[in-house]
């Protein structure tokens, strides 16, 4: 494996990055598809000894165990010096007050819980997983700064937000000397390439480098046109959002399938092989369910697309509903609180 430094930082990490969100107990709800301790140890056992050093997780995941278990697991099978262990926080946790957002309390409070169910005592790359539309950036980003410099959190990364918002903290950050972003986690893939307008070119000329969630779009660009998993079916919601472009969606698939079968490798080597094409992207956030999906990512690392396959991917691209920004709307992060008993009151000028 050989290891990058995030642009601007000297962290290495492996140019994958395992995401953790399935290593939760699927009897405590979102997702339902998790694989529990057990299921997930042989996931972990085969990333660490392939040489990925690379997890990501969040404080929501099926109720905080995906936290537990990625930390139980990664003790087990590694050095905690030479592993990058990042996780989220924003959304809501649990009902009540102060158990959703960005606040100085919440931060205060949800670094601790992380730290205590990851069982170590610091976080490398603490990200907030959705602006806070609710709590000035000035608040918000000097607790992030403060537990950095507590010694809690080694680095700090954003996640799925516009890129107007995100500039706008780089800036606060830039100006009062505190800690900056050095990641942004956002979606993009073949089929989702609406962060090529804005967020993609800000990070670029910021020198912030991007950790790319669903980058097989739940596993769509992995199988053919209509193929579908338990997962599939059991996010079947998620797919209303692309429900316009289907026709564009199955041409793209299609490509995917051609170029694979042309050289003779998966369609998830391919289509991870075409995100490495783009120097902004660090690494894809590989929902790894078999060890089978870490060697397809492992082998898209030695695949190099030529211009002419590229072009023959990209051609169908239609735009389409801009899913990061849908996410990091006021009325979308109310929504998700109200799912746990928090009522915000969403401002009047808020689309």
């Amino acid at each position: 494996m050989q290891y990058i430094k995030l642009e601007n930082s000297g962290l290495e990490v492996s140019p994958i990055c395992i995401g953790c969100m399935g290593f939760g107990e699927p009897s405590l709800g979102h997702p339902t598809w998790a694989l529990g301790e057990e299921g997930s140890r042989p996931i972990v056992k085969h990333a660490i000894e392939a040489g990925i050093n690379f997890f990501d997780t969040a404080n929501l995941y099926s109720q905080g165990t995906s936290e537990e278990n990625t930390g139980k697991l990664l003790k087990e099978f590694a050095n905690r010096d030479s592993i990058v262990i990042a996780t989220k926080l924003g959304a809501p946790t649990r009902p009540g007050p102060n158990a959703f957002g960005l606040s100085r309390k919440a931060i205060m409070t949800e670094v601790d819980n992380s730290l205590r169910r990851l069982g170590t005592d610091y976080i490398d790359l603490y990200q907030i997983h959705r602006a806070d539309p609710f709590t000035p950036w000035e608040e918000t980003l000097e607790a992030l700064h403060d537990i950095v410099k507590m010694g809690k959190v080694r680095y700090l990364g954003a996640s799925t937000m516009r890129a107007w918002q995100f500039a706008k903290a780089l800036h606060i950050q830039k100006m009062n000397g505190w800690t900056r972003f050095i990641t942004m986690q956002h979606n993009y893939n073949l089929i989702a390439r609406e962060e090529e307008n804005e967020m993609i070119p800000l990070c670029a000329d910021e020198g912030v480098q991007t950790i790319i969630y669903s980058p097989l779009f739940r596993g769509r660009l992995a199988r053919a046109w209509g193929e579908t998993t338990a997962r599939s079916e059991s996010e079947a919601g998620a797919d209303k959002y692309f429900e316009a472009t289907a026709a564009a969606d199955q041409k793209i698939i299609e490509a995917i399938g051609k170029v694979a079968e042309e050289r003779g490798v998966s369609r998830a080597q391919i289509s991870l092989a075409w995100l490495y094409r783009n120097p902004v992207v660090a690494a894809p956030v590989v929902g790894a369910l078999r060890t089978s999906h870490i060697d397809d990512a492992i082998a898209a690392l030695s695949i190099k697309l030529t211009n002419e396959e590229a072009e023959q991917l990209e051609a169908s691209y239609t735009p389409r509903v801009d899913v990061n920004v849908k996410n990091s709307d006021p009325k979308a992060i109310a929504q998700m609180a109200a799912l746990v008993g928090i009522k915000i009151a969403v401002p009047a000028t808020s689309k």
